[in-house]
């Protein structure tokens, strides 16, 4: 029964704040439910970008986007820029941006204290608390980490077919745009990002510069710096890409050799609580249980 009311309440004041937004701007909808029928009536080819998208999804844009301009107040502008880069790094999931993520971390907070209330428990209203607090950081964080680890875990053959290309006689940038279409992943979307600035007019370097503050990565941030360098002194890129190639295979293979190492300590623990308690009771347990016959 609990549970059902938990439900009924969330869907209660779920409709509640869909109808007081729907009454609010009730002008705005039926205008734009007419302009969108006049334009699909005369079958023509062009929408206007603000119509490109379906109705009800324009309608959720517009409900987190006003709703987000509260919370925007609410929330210092350094915590938000720290959200923004936090998101870049993230590779945007699910293509949010800062004010659409502090809106569905508050209202969920929100959310998840109502149902914490409604039940009269203690316990489940510090879970719910907690998981509302933690739980979008958290993933937040889970995200980082996954693209981090698929950054590191494709840049040595990425930069191996950099490597290659240059030395085949191609150009930096082309050497790039080959890397771009030959290859997949978070690390090869940045660099296709990268040319897409450079393209547009800005300079290599400063491109360069804010790929490595988008993904934060230390082996690219070093790559990128020693590019960067050897544009400002005219060093031959061939030289530098093929250093740096050897180098990130060097430092790939010593933090494996690091893990190797670390991994017997690692298995201490499951070895301690799992696996002795249970050795000793089948080599213990026959002879305990002869002697408890024998005093008996």
């Amino acid at each position: 029964m609990e549970i059902m009311a938990v439900i009924l309440v969330a869907f209660s004041f779920t409709c509640l704040v869909v109808g007081i937004l729907t009454f609010s701007y009730r002008d705005r909808i039926r205008v734009a439910q007419r302009l969108e029928n006049e334009m699909r009536k005369t079958n023509s080819q062009y929408l206007p970008p603000a119509l490109e998208d379906s109705f009800l999804y324009r309608l959720r844009t517009m409900t987190v986007g006003n709703l987000s301009g509260v919370i925007r107040k609410m929330v210092p502008n350094n915590r938000r820029e720290n959200y923004r880069l936090r998101l870049q790094r993230a590779g945007n999931p699910l293509n949010m941006d800062v004010d659409t993520f502090l809106f569905f971390k508050y209202a969920s907070l929100f959310l998840l204290i109502i149902i914490g209330l409604v039940t009269r428990n203690p316990f489940v209203f510090v879970i719910c608390l907690l998981i509302g607090l933690f739980m979008p950081d958290f993933y937040l964080k889970s995200r980082e980490s996954q693209r981090r680890d698929q950054i590191l875990k494709s840049f040595p053959d990425t930069l191996d077919l950099l490597t290659v290309s240059v030395q085949a006689g191609l150009g930096f940038d082309a050497a790039l745009l080959r890397v771009t279409e030959k290859s997949k992943g978070p690390l090869v979307d940045e660099f296709e990002k990268t040319m897409k600035e450079i393209s547009m007019g800005k300079p290599r370097r400063q491109a360069l510069r804010d790929m490595a503050d988008r993904l934060n990565v230390n082996d690219v941030t070093t790559f990128l710096s020693a590019i960067i360098q050897a544009d400002q002194l005219g060093i031959s890129i061939s030289n530098i890409l093929r250093v740096q190639s050897h180098q990130v295979r060097e430092t790939r293979r010593m933090k494996t050799e690091e893990k190797a190492q670390k991994a017997p300590i690692k298995m201490l623990i499951p070895l301690v609580c799992f696996i002795f308690p249970v050795i000793l009771v089948v080599l213990l347990g026959p002879a305990l249980l002869q002697i408890a016959a024998n005093l008996v």
